[in-house]
């Protein structure tokens, strides 16, 4: 019987985006399934959070990336524009976000048409990869959406018929996440262990081996 393991994942954790292409790699090769639910990035989920975090956090979080995608060999630059907008004189993230929203909630709806991972990977591609400036204007999402075997209007007008039905799984996901023993993000669940964060990847695999995981 195949494997599965949850993903919970938010478009604006450059963590999430460093983690995809070996997602991606062990879906294609082993018979296991993972299960996208995007949750909402902890800045909108909690506005005030950076500016009560140690400036220390940020700054460790920049060298990080960039040298974890320098490892990996993938192409990272800090989005342009952000994907959460953050109130420069306040430091806080209003409620009105022009970005987030909107990608989480095509992250979901490309999630129930069944191409969720290969979605937010191209999507994240577009957004972090530092090729792209202004991903968020012209056709880039939709150059994205098609890569992966989606049409961008169409999953637009899906979200605009029923808006909250996308919200509510966005909530469900949440609390599912912290259910599963984490709130931050990538997290992977796997038979009621959390693996959080792209470094645990091995270990989750490690895990899935010992539960019979078998090539394709």
């Amino acid at each position: 019987m195949s494997l599965s393991f949850d993903l919970f994942w938010s478009f604006r954790s450059p963590y999430s985006y460093l983690l995809l292409p070996r997602v991606v790699e062990l879906v294609a090769t082993h018979d296991v399934t993972c299960n996208v639910r995007i949750v909402y990035p902890i800045a909108v989920r909690q506005a005030d959070f950076f500016q009560k975090v140690d400036p220390l956090w940020m700054f460790y979080l920049m060298r990080d990336t960039y040298r974890e995608a320098e490892y990996l060999g993938m192409p990272y630059r800090w989005p342009k524009p952000d994907p959460v907008y953050m109130d420069p004189a306040t430091r806080l993230y209003p409620p009105e976000q022009p970005y987030i929203h909107r990608l989480s909630m095509l992250g979901v709806a490309a999630t129930e048409a069944g191409r969720g991972l290969p979605f937010i990977r191209e999507v994240s591609h577009s957004i972090w990869s530092g090729t792209i400036d202004d991903w968020h204007e012209g056709d880039h999402l939709a150059q994205a959406a098609a890569r992966a075997g989606l049409d961008l209007a169409a999953l637009d007008a899906a979200i605009a018929a029923n808006a909250d039905h996308y919200r509510g799984q966005i909530e469900t996901n949440q609390e599912a996440q912290r259910a599963a023993g984490h709130y931050g993000v990538p997290l992977m669940a796997f038979d009621g262990e959390p693996f959080f964060g792209q470094d645990r990847f091995d270990q989750l695999v490690w895990r899935l081996n010992q539960k019979g995981l078998k090539a394709r």
